[in-house]
């Protein structure tokens, strides 16, 4: 049995061998869960589905697999089905129990690592299906094979009895129902979104699959439930055309490159849109590899390369006093880069960064050859995308020079803070936080209400600019924007190689709060402030700094009890309550459109006080999503922005 070893703490000082506990089988899944699936939060319980999928789609990878289907129970068990070979049943000879048993129960089993099974998979390395039995309160594995149906049941990664054959089938494939055990996780309820997206992606990356989505808990009209299926023939040209959905296009269709060597295959699409911004997604083997690696370098010294070359022989550059940048090339790019990888090396646990060497290579050549055949074959569309990256150098050697005097001024000024904050008192970064706040009147209430100790205030006038539709030298010339780089100290670097930076080391607030008016406008504002945080400071996101305070959006009084309520269910729950003690009509109901209606004190209590207060913090679960909805939203785009209104208007509440 695989055992994992754990130190057992000692309160008497004694440590000797009978301290050192052994953990047998799965009980190590159990013990500490976050090592084998990342987290027990609702990223670590969609995770669970993830390896079942996986496994499906290592069956599609092998020729064996057409269809796949992700059933949510109204419980919130979830069935994963697929017509592939199905898992072996027979008896392993060294373990001497059934394969299916070994593969549920054993961590490290699989076929995966017999590559006459798998040439490539995904995966948590033979860990992940014996890792979902692990979490589960109960785990049925069905297999349709040699013409039978054979089922095992377990429960919290125990066998409940042996493999047996309940009927015949003439058909072949893995059935897999498992329900997450609620003591481990911190929620057991599935998010339809989060399952429709990487299902969407899935077919996307694997061209000619079909998955389906199929939600018991959502019954439609007709006795039936919510139902999703995706498909895709045209694979990464159709996955960034999604992505480009809501963006103005350079060239008429996709760039699509396909090449393999020695056993790895590698397949991108990439588009040039008219927008400021460079969206580059990588995928190894089908995972996500959101911090890229080899394969991402090696397509961006591709594109470094080829352009840069086919621009100084056609004469481009000669009026340039400087030579464009990497990321001038990449202005407006949005690209998907997919490699299959037989034996994959990932720096990191969570799989985020492939570190295989020779996939660099490899995928520059196959690019490199790919784009030269294209701008020799497009003169015209590689004249508009060379005429883009004269802009863009142009525009970044003008954004250089505005960052330079935002950073200039704070030098000659002294420290350099904003008129407008008022500062904590605190040095600590780690104690302090600042509010960013919707206007002048808001922000003087938020400043008499605050704990001067560690809470900074910093009111921003109206809207602030719309980043996404504006040049990036415009971005430093505004005056709200360079409030915010000024008030938390951080500032934009360029490397050796002329890639843009932000520098956290001087940052001053570890907890930066967007506190706007609980109205459709204050919506609009914090959208602004997060497209700006999201393009410019994503850092600051992906390390937990951002965070959205929650005013009220009622007060409900009788007499001199009163209650705030942040939901309409909390608001009729309050004047239920309130109107069992005599007349309902007596029962007062404030509602708080603007922070401004409430006083200092009120505002203290309710949202900014640590010790009742509600803070939502920012993360980036998917960055492709936020990505494309961020361009829908502030894009130029009206079309896809109305059909998300509209699609999302019954959730929506009209403020009068």
């Amino acid at each position: 049995m695989v055992k994992d070893l754990q130190e057992i703490p000692v309160q008497n000082g004694n440590y000797d061998a009978s301290n050192i506990q052994a953990l047998e089988g799965l009980e190590a899944v159990r013990k500490r869960p976050s090592m084998y699936i990342g987290g027990t939060d609702i990223k670590g319980l969609h995770h669970l589905v993830w390896e079942v999928v996986d496994n499906s789609v290592d069956e599609y990878l092998a020729g064996y697999c057409s269809k796949i289907d992700v059933v949510v129970h109204p419980d919130n068990s979830v069935t994963v089905r697929d017509d592939g070979r199905g898992i072996p049943t027979g008896m392993h000879e060294k373990l001497n129990k059934s394969a299916l048993e070994v593969v549920m129960t054993v961590l490290h089993a699989g076929g995966k690592f017999d590559k006459n099974t798998y040439k490539v998979s995904g995966g948590l390395h033979g860990v992940g299906i014996s890792c979902v039995n692990a979490l589960s309160t109960y785990l049925k594995a069905e297999i349709h094979r040699e013409g039978k149906v054979f089922v095992q049941e377990y429960a919290e990664g125990k066998p409940l009895g042996e493999v047996t054959t309940i009927g015949e089938s003439n058909k072949t494939g893995t059935f897999v129902t498992f329900k997450p055990d609620h003591t481990i996780f911190d929620t057991i309820e599935y998010k339809y979104e989060i399952l429709a997206h990487r299902l969407r992606e899935l077919a996307y990356l694997n061209s000619g699959l079909t998955l389906s989505l199929i939600d018991e808990r959502f019954p439609d009209e007709k006795g039936g439930f919510k139902v999703e299926t995706f498909h895709s023939e045209g694979g990464l040209k159709e996955f960034v055309l999604f992505l480009d959905e809501s963006k103005n296009k350079l060239i008429e269709n996709p760039i699509h490159v396909v090449g393999s060597e020695d056993g790895v295959e590698v397949e991108v699409a990439m588009q040039y849109n008219t927008s400021y911004s460079e969206s580059i997604y990588s995928f190894v083997n089908n995972i996500n590899t959101r911090e890229g690696g080899t394969h991402v370098n090696g397509f961006r010294m591709a594109v470094n390369r080829v352009f840069k070359q086919y621009g100084i022989d056609n004469g481009f550059f000669k009026k340039l006093k400087f030579t464009p940048s990497g990321e001038d090339f990449r202005e407006g790019l949005t690209a998907v880069v997919s490699v299959k990888v037989p034996e994959p090396q990932f720096k990191g646990q969570t799989k985020g960064e492939l570190g295989n060497s020779e996939v660099t290579g490899i995928v520059s050549r196959a690019m490199g050859d790919a784009l030269a055949t294209f701008l020799e074959e497009n003169p015209k569309e590689a004249k508009r995308i060379i005429e883009k990256v004269v802009l863009a150098a142009t525009a970044r050697e003008a954004a250089r020079k505005a960052r330079e005097m935002v950073q200039r001024k704070n030098v000659l000024t002294g420290s350099g803070l904003p008129g407008k904050l008022a500062d904590c008192a605190t040095r600590d970064a780690s104690a302090a936080e600042i509010f960013l706040v919707e206007g002048d009147s808001a922000g003087g209430t938020a400043k008499q209400g605050r704990d001067r100790n560690f809470q900074a205030i910093l009111p921003l006038r109206g809207k602030i600019l719309n980043v996404e539709k504006a040049l990036e030298h415009k971005i430093y010339e505004n005056e709200e924007i360079k409030n915010i780089f000024t008030a938390l100290g951080v500032n934009i670097q360029e490397d050796e190689d002329g890639e843009r930076i932000l520098n956290t080391s001087k940052l001053r607030y570890h907890k930066v709060i967007i506190m706007c008016d609980a109205d459709v406008d204050g919506s609009h504002i914090t959208t602004l402030i997060l497209t700006f945080f999201f393009r410019y400071m994503k850092l600051l996101i992906e390390q937990g700094h951002i965070y959205i305070a929650t005013p009220p959006l009622y007060r409900v009084q009788k007499g001199k009890e009163f209650r705030y309520c942040w939901s309409e269910e909390e608001r009729r729950e309050a004047i239920a309550t309130y109107a069992k003690g005599g007349n309902e009509s007596s029962v007062k109901v404030q509602r708080y459109k603007g922070l401004g209606e409430m006083n200092a004190e009120q505002l203290w209590e309710t949202t900014m006080n640590p010790d009742t207060r509600i803070l939502r913090r920012v993360s980036i679960d998917d960055a492709i999503e936020a990505d494309r909805t961020f361009a829908m939203l502030m894009g130029d785009e009206v079309p896809p922005r109305r059909a998300f209104i509209e699609a999302n208007a019954k959730y929506a509440k009209v403020d009068v």
